[in-house]
This record gives structure tokens, C-alpha cells and sequence, in this order.
């Protein structure tokens, strides 16, 4: 079984389930008590979001490199960003160890092609809504990809950063997301995808009417394949 390095902390809920999917996803492959071989670098969350919040990309991928290096030398196999949103600096990681990483969006496209999916819905933070870092590995997979209206879009930034890490879904929230999840499938989204550990746990199948994938989700199963399996990550 392959090492899976997990770079984590941001914020430490989402590690935790990503810890728990593979290691299920391990039990039922194996049986037993089998569980995953994993090495976790759980990030201090509160500086990273800072430089983030200030637009100050290239700190956070130094410090997530860092990370990357250290499980490398403690003997991860391949790397697993435990969160959506700093796949944005995926390509600095990529570029300070000598292991693979798996990427999330190149997971969920595949995953998608797999199912006949050709049109996508994506709901998270903006810059995985709106930028290549996100986009590109599901567009250049043959994926037309559907995104909510500005203001949404800037509505969805808001309720991930100011309200979701703090308590239960709203009323009123709830029924704006299923507005934007329905709008997206009136645009033609087949499948939307749920890029945001803090968004995923608050909706459920019945607020959508097209199936609601989990970006994390299938990203954690696809590390238990892999570790598990003699398979190539997806390029």
C-alpha cells in the first residue's frame, strides 16, 4: 500500500474527513480493520488565510511547499491538498517534491467523463468558480462548465467566509442555493460539482434537481485507489 500524504488544516474539519473517507474506503476495500497508510501535515490555518485574504498567493504556496517537502521525507508516496480552494497553488507544490500530487479537478473530471457527463455545474469560492486552476483540468477534459451569475457567485464567496465555519446553514441561504443549483441545471448542468469542503456538508441531494457530487469526496476515494492499487494518478 502507497503512502498517502495529506496536507492539511484548512481548515482541520475538512482533513478530518478526508482522513475518514479513505480510511472507509481502505476498510471496505481490504476488510478487517485494515486502514490506510497516510501522513498528515496539518497546516496553521490562520496565517495562510490571511496572506490569501490579501491577495498574497505566492506566500501560501511557500508555505504549503514546505508542507509538501516535509511529507515527502517522512515518505508519502504521493500528495492529497485536502481542500479545493489551494489547489490554486498546486503548481508551486507540484514543484517542490519529487512525488506526484493528486489533483482534485483532475479527479472530478475524470470521474465525470467516466459517467457521460458533458456539462458541469461548479458551485464553491470564486476563484475555483472563476479561475484555470480549477476550470481548466475539467475543460480540457471535453467538460463545458456552468457557473452561477455574478452576484452569486459573489453572495456564495460571502456565505463560505463569514457564515458556514461559524454555524448551521440558514433558511434563507438554504433556499438562495437551491435557486442557484436549479438555475444551473435550467443552464444545462447534468451534474453540478460541490468544490468546497465548507459548502458540501450543508447540502443534501434534494436540493438540487441534478445529482450533487462532492469534489472532496471523490478526491479522497480516488487516494485510497490509488494507494491501494498500482493505477497512475490522472494527468
Amino acid at each position: 500500500m502507497k503512502i498517502i500524504g495529506l496536507l492539511g488544516g484548512m481548515h482541520w474539519e475538512s482533513t478530518a474527513a478526508y482522513y475518514q473517507t479513505i480510511n472507509e474506503a481502505v476498510r471496505a476495500q481490504r476488510g478487517g480493520v485494515h486502514s490506510a497508510h497516510c501522513l498528515v501535515y496539518s497546516v496553521d490555518y490562520q496565517p495562510i488565510r490571511q496572506s490569501m485574504l490579501v491577495g498574497q498567493w505566492g506566500d501560501v504556496g511557500q508555505a504549503l511547499a514546505l508542507a509538501a517537502r516535509s511529507l515527502e521525507g517522512g515518505g508519502a508516496d504521493f500528495i492529497v491538498i485536502c481542500t479545493n480552494l489551494m489547489h490554486k497553488v498546486a503548481a508551486s507544490v507540484r514543484a517542490a517534491v519529487g512525488i506526484p500530487l493528486l489533483h482534485v479537478a483532475d479527479v472530478a473530471a475524470c470521474r465525470l467523463r467516466a459517467a457521460g457527463c458533458s456539462r458541469v455545474g461548479l458551485l464553491g469560492t470564486r476563484p475555483v468558480m472563476e479561475q484555470d486552476f480549477h476550470r481548466q483540468p475539467l475543460e480540457q477534459r471535453g467538460l463545458e462548465v456552468i457557473i452561477p451569475r455574478k452576484d452569486d457567485r459573489i453572495w456564495c464567496q460571502d456565505l463560505i467566509f463569514q457564515e458556514l465555519w461559524c454555524g448551521p446553514l440558514r433558511d434563507e441561504a438554504r433556499q438562495r442555493l437551491r435557486r442557484i443549483l436549479a438555475d444551473m441545471a435550467a443552464g444545462g448542468a447534468e451534474i453540478i460539482l460541490v468544490a468546497c469542503t465548507a459548502l458540501a456538508p450543508h447540502l443534501c441531494h434534494e436540493d438540487a434537481p441534478v445529482p450533487l457530487w462532492e469534489s472532496d469526496y471523490l478526491h479522497a476515494c480516488e487516494a485510497a485507489r490509488v494507494a491501494l492499487e498500482d493505477v497512475p494518478l490522472p494527468e
